[in-house]
């Protein structure tokens, strides 16, 4: 069996945006590149492969489909939850 490549999907949402956007997206290498790109910079990263691929099938700059708001808003809090419990805040 061949093995599944890695994806990365990189998301944007601030209080400008009424929904989050995508900014940048890849597989293998590309995936690496974002996720290194991500550490270097201290942005958190959450891992699922199930919302992973289904925001995969987006354009870059589109906004996430309603279908997919229940689980960006769980990363979203996750995210925030551990920002706040490390005393940071990224508005």
């Amino acid at each position: 069996m061949k093995e599944k490549r890695k994806s990365a999907v990189a998301l944007k949402y601030n209080k400008d945006n009424s929904v989050p956007i995508v900014v940048a997206k890849g597989r293998g290498h590309i995936a690496e590149k974002i996720i290194e790109t991500a550490k270097e910079n201290k942005v958190e990263i959450y891992e699922d492969e199930d919302v992973a691929d289904s925001l995969m099938k987006l354009e870059m700059g589109m906004e996430i489909p309603q279908e997919l708001y229940e689980a960006v808003a769980e990363i979203i809090a996750y995210i925030y939850n551990l920002n706040m419990y490390r005393g940071e805040s990224h508005e």
